[in-house]
């Protein structure tokens, strides 16, 4: 979304409205995160999981799946770029011109080795302070998922799997 303003930007949520469409940024809590191209183990394993997870959804109908980038607006301070989405039909009205404005129903971010602390600590702090509710980090080297889900305020552990996914939310295990 191409924005322009009359003075300098005075937050990271401003910078972020007047970069070019594409550049790997996010915003959380009003300071801008940027990230290097993903390797080919992460675009290996998000092809393999939009193709499982889009096709069950395409077939079930439950809603809708989005990959970075992708924007997902939390609030006016933070603005995310999950690697895969889940939105449910009840949500669907959340969808703008610019990206989701709310919490996805599921959200999978995928390790690069820039990323770790990123998507273990700081992301999933955001992701279980908006309530999203179910959030799963996958290792693809290792092909090792772990999974959470939201439950009275917080996220519960879902537990660790090896090369699948077991969405409680989707009633559906994905492999990739």
């Amino acid at each position: 979304m191409e924005t322009t303003i009359d003075r300098p930007p005075r937050t990271a949520m401003e910078v972020f409205k007047l970069l070019p469409e594409g550049t790997l940024c996010e915003v959380i809590e009003n300071q801008l995160y940027m990230a290097p191209p993903p390797n080919e183990f992460h675009q290996g394993t998000l092809s393999d999981l939009f193709l499982e997870i889009g096709n069950y959804v395409k077939q079930q109908d439950p809603g809708i799946v989005r990959f970075a980038p992708y924007g997902v607006y939390l609030d006016d301070e933070s603005v995310v770029e999950p690697d895969l989405l889940f939105i449910s039909r009840e949500n669907i009205e959340l969808i703008k011109k610019d990206g989701f404005h709310g919490a996805p129903d599921l959200i999978i971010e995928i390790l690069s080795p820039s990323n770790e602390q990123h998507d273990t600590v700081t992301k999933k702090n955001l992701y279980e302070k908006f309530g999203v509710k179910e959030y799963w980090i996958v290792d693809p080297e290792n092909k090792v998922a772990t999974g959470y889900e939201w439950k009275k305020g917080k996220f519960l552990s879902l537990g660790i799997t090896t090369n699948k996914i077991p969405s409680k939310l989707l009633h559906q295990t994905f492999s990739f």
